[in-house]
């Protein structure tokens, strides 16, 4: 399906950081594995508008790694050295929270781009030691206008207070670092609204004995149920009962960062005067 030039382009460089000009306000530290251009421009729109579904999986390889450029070198520990340190349990799977397409996009397209890739994503992570599940945490709560055609200013305006977190999302979402995921970010509009979602999300308390954050795998993927070890379809290690967020008592929803496939070339260009 992808041909060796082009699996080239789209992971034979090292995922780098991403800043658009302008950087709207509220904007993770994101992360990217390409630039969005020849190649990886047309597997980027094969897979999301002409449903060639296989190219989720290469397209996953690329996103895992923007997911791991972005994390502090020791994941594993307490999460220090990111921008925003993650200090809950230790074993806490990332989170992998995708920018959601609205309802039209996805009964037109008949799949939810993004998502596919999320999935992809995690799996890869999974394989290479890294504890990792996709949370649809995010819906769209109104309608928004097109897109394409809008510029930076235009973008953001018409995405403010577009997106939400579910119903109980903040219980599950405050069980691991959370990392936005994307296929593509060109002004960097959608992954900020995601992130003031999130971040709006507040904080958790498990005080009331309601239980831990995980208390099932309800909110796993299908797509996701049937793949792997206990460990990894439930982020949970056999004998645990489940994981408080930080603090132990409670959590703190928070975003540490955004990864993508690809960004626009001079997106990478980030220590411009």
């Amino acid at each position: 399906m992808l041909c060796p030039e082009c699996r080239a382009v789209l992971s034979g460089v090292a995922a780098r950081r991403v800043r658009p000009v302008p950087e709207p306000p509220g904007l993770p530290v994101v992360h990217a594995a390409a630039g969005y251009a020849d190649e990886v421009r047309a597997a980027l729109l094969a897979h999301k508008e002409r449903g060639a579904l296989a190219l989720a999986r290469p397209l996953g390889v690329a996103l895992a790694e923007a997911v791991r450029a972005g994390l502090p070198a020791a994941w594993c520990g307490s999460w220090a050295g990111s921008e925003r340190a993650w200090s809950g349990d230790v074993g806490a799977p990332v989170l992998l929270v995708p920018v959601p397409s609205g309802r039209r996009a996805v009964r037109a397209r008949g799949h939810d781009p993004a998502r596919r890739i999320a999935l992809a994503a995690a799996g890869e992570l999974r394989r290479c030691g890294v504890p990792a599940r996709v949370l649809g945490a995010l819906r769209q709560v109104r309608t928004v206008a097109d897109q394409s055609g809008l510029n930076s200013r235009q973008r953001l305006d018409n995405l403010a207070g577009a997106l939400a977190v579910v119903p109980k999302g903040a219980r599950l979402l405050s069980g691991g670092p959370v990392v936005l995921v994307d296929d593509l970010m060109t002004t960097g509009a959608s992954l900020a609204e995601a992130a003031r979602a999130v971040r709006a999300a507040g904080p958790v308390s498990n005080a009331s004995g309601a239980g831990a954050v995980y208390g099932g795998e309800t909110w796993e993927s299908r797509e996701e149920q049937n793949v792997g070890t206990r460990r990894e379809r439930t982020g949970r290690w056999p004998g645990r009962q489940g994981m408080t967020g930080a603090g132990g008592a409670g959590g703190v929803v928070d975003v540490v960062g955004a990864a993508v496939v690809a960004a626009p070339p001079d997106s990478f260009e980030i220590n411009r005067n």
